[in-house]
């Protein structure tokens, strides 16, 4: 059992609070297939990343941000295969009101529809890929989650489930506990502790108004 003291906790979307590997291999597959790109080079980076920045590495004569209205307001009507991580809603529901946030790749209606989706509540901090110039693994998404939270970045604590969210994390300052659901554990080892599920950490409020954060 290890315990981190922190005062916010920022939490991926999609691996961490959401299960949504299915839809969004279908639904990038189904776009790789349409604008004749190698499926398996888009899935290979599509996850963790912002939209925006797959299609220009992948696709690069596109109109990027037109793609990624037209893929993500896809993905927004179809949630077919997105269900919430087990333990996910108990756990946010542990944690006081403006003491925790969502950080994610995706865009703001896309996140908000698979919130809803998955009965999980809307957060009062949502940083989206619409919110940020850089996305993930450079640390400003996580930064501006922080700033949202009113804590400093050192005194958030990060749950993630791939490598360029954990990246983006750390280089903000942030302690990390990297969820093994999307990539496997020797993927993750940039973290600080993996779990393989969300089960293995409660959170509880210490004497001093911190976030005691144990792990098993």
């Amino acid at each position: 059992m290890i315990t981190f003291l922190c005062s916010g906790i920022l939490f991926d979307l999609d691996g961490v609070l959401i299960d949504s590997t299915e839809a969004v291999d279908r639904e990038w597959r189904a776009w790789a297939r349409e604008q004749g790109v190698d499926e398996e080079k888009v899935i290979a980076i599509a996850h963790g990343v912002r939209t925006i920045e797959v299609i220009r590495a992948v696709a690069p004569h596109l109109d990027a941000e037109a793609e990624v209205r037209r893929l993500e307001s896809r993905e927004a009507d179809h949630q077919e295969g997105v269900s919430v991580m087990p333990g996910a809603a108990q756990l946010v529901r542990s944690i006081p009101k403006g003491r925790w946030g969502v950080v994610t790749s995706g865009t703001c209606p896309l996140a908000a529809a698979r919130l809803e989706w998955a009965g999980i509540p809307v957060p009062e901090v949502m940083i989206t890929a619409d919110d940020v110039v850089n996305g993930k693994p450079d640390p400003e998404p996580y930064l501006k989650g922080a700033q949202r939270l009113g804590f400093d970045p050192r005194e958030c604590l990060v749950i993630e489930d791939a490598p360029a969210g954990i990246q983006s994390a750390r280089a903000g300052g942030m302690k990390v506990i990297a969820l093994a659901s999307t990539f496997s554990p020797s993927d993750l080892k940039a973290a600080d502790r993996v779990v393989r599920e969300l089960a293995q950490i409660q959170v509880s409020l210490d004497g001093a108004g911190k976030l005691a954060v144990k792990v098993r």
